[in-house]
Parts: structure tokens; sequence; C-alpha cells
């Protein structure tokens, strides 16, 4: 089974999400009764909390998508979401996100002070290392810079994370492939998403991305 969970900042919005997912191969589907081994995809348009909440309780997996602005929701989509698009990237994603061969493994940076991400196989906390945002010059880039991923790679402590982190997805991977789950989400968390979780999820990325026998997907929950 293959479950997308589409919300998005107004109704018009989402069903044009949804159509989207419909054109690249999923089944739309309007609750989460009846699911079947395919790829679905359920739409929300008042911020899908509850919905989530049931999901969760009844242990079922899915992948999260808020299409446009904040809807404004607690505990909703896009407070939630493992990605968050435009209209211009909804194809794109959907052809990533359908059944696969591979697994796909993302690499998610988000901020704690947005709240952490649920559907996360591996949740790591980064807040241990060392803050570049206490470092004047380094305080308004973000881990996507070199002198940011620099400063956090430096530190002994995140090679032997990422090290350690790599060699245990390595391993759970076939594991999860068993129980036929092919989307694994591994997140990094530290204060606002911005430095360390972005550098952490980038060069776990990088090094997956090395192997023949995995897909990769790196997203930042939290910055631009």
């Amino acid at each position: 089974m293959n479950l997308v969970v589409l919300g998005a900042s107004n109704r018009g919005r989402m069903e044009a999400a949804v159509a989207a997912f419909e054109a690249a191969g999923f089944e739309p589907i309007e609750q989460l009764d009846g699911l079947s081994d395919t790829n679905m995809v359920l739409g929300v348009d008042d911020g899908g909390a509850e919905l989530l909440r049931e999901a969760d309780r009844r242990g079922i997996k899915y992948v999260l998508v808020h299409d446009g602005d904040d809807d404004g929701h607690p505990g909703g989509t896009y407070e939630r979401a493992h990605h968050r698009i435009e209209a211009g990237q909804r194809d794109e994603l959907a052809r990533h996100l359908r059944s696969r061969e591979k697994p796909l493994v993302t690499c998610l940076a988000f901020g704690y002070k947005n709240g952490a991400p649920a559907e996360a196989a591996l949740l790591i906390d980064a807040r241990f290392l060392d803050n570049p945002y206490w470092v004047p010059e380094l305080r308004e880039k973000s881990g996507r810079d070199p002198a940011v991923a620099d400063f956090v790679m430096k530190q002994p402590a995140a090679r032997r994370l990422l090290d350690d982190i790599e060699r245990i997805v390595g391993e759970l991977l076939p594991l999860y492939q068993e129980k036929g789950r092919m989307h694994v989400v591994v997140a990094f968390g530290c204060t606002g998403g911005q430095h360390r979780s972005v550098v952490l999820a980038s060069e776990l990325a990088r090094r997956l991305d090395e192997k023949d026998d995995v897909d990769v997907d790196f997203v930042t929950r939290d910055i631009d």
C-alpha cells in the first residue's frame, strides 16, 4: 500500500493537487477504510488533524503532502507535512512518490519549534551539537551553505552520528521492504530547522545517493 494524504490551503487547490496525483496513477479515495494495495491519494481541506490522528492510532503508514500556504490548522497537514509544495511541483512529486522497485529514503530536516514529524522512522535530535546560530557570520545562513556545513561536520560527534545512522538505515531498509514499506523518513531536528539538521540531512542524503539500491529525497521542511 502506498498512501499519500494531501492537504491544501483551500478546497480548490486541494482538488487540483489530487487531480495531478490521479493523472500520475494514484487512485483518489475519500476515507481511511477500504485501503487497497495500490497507489492512493486522500485529499483534505480542513487541516486533516483528526484524520491524521486516526491514521496514526490505526498504524496506517502514509506520506503527508501540503500544497500551498499555511492553512492555520494546528496539528494539520501544513504543520506535519513531509513535503510542502507549490502548484508547479505537483507532477514531479506525484511521479516521485509512486510505488517503486527501490525503497525511497527521505532525509528530512526540521525545527522542533514547529513540531516533530510524526511519520519519521528514525528521529534524531541534533541539538547536542554546537549551534552555528551563535556564530555571528553564520547566523543568517542555512545548512546548505558550505561554511555552515563545515562548522557542523568538523564536530567529531556529527561524523560519528552520521556513520551510525548510515549503518542503521542500511540494516533497517530490507526489514521495512519485507513489510511492504518502501518509503522511510529519517528526520533530523534542531531548534529552528535551519542549521544543524539541514547539514546532517543533506550529508546523509549525499551518502545514500551513492548507493545503487535506494532512491533518496532531501527535504528541508522549515526553510525555503
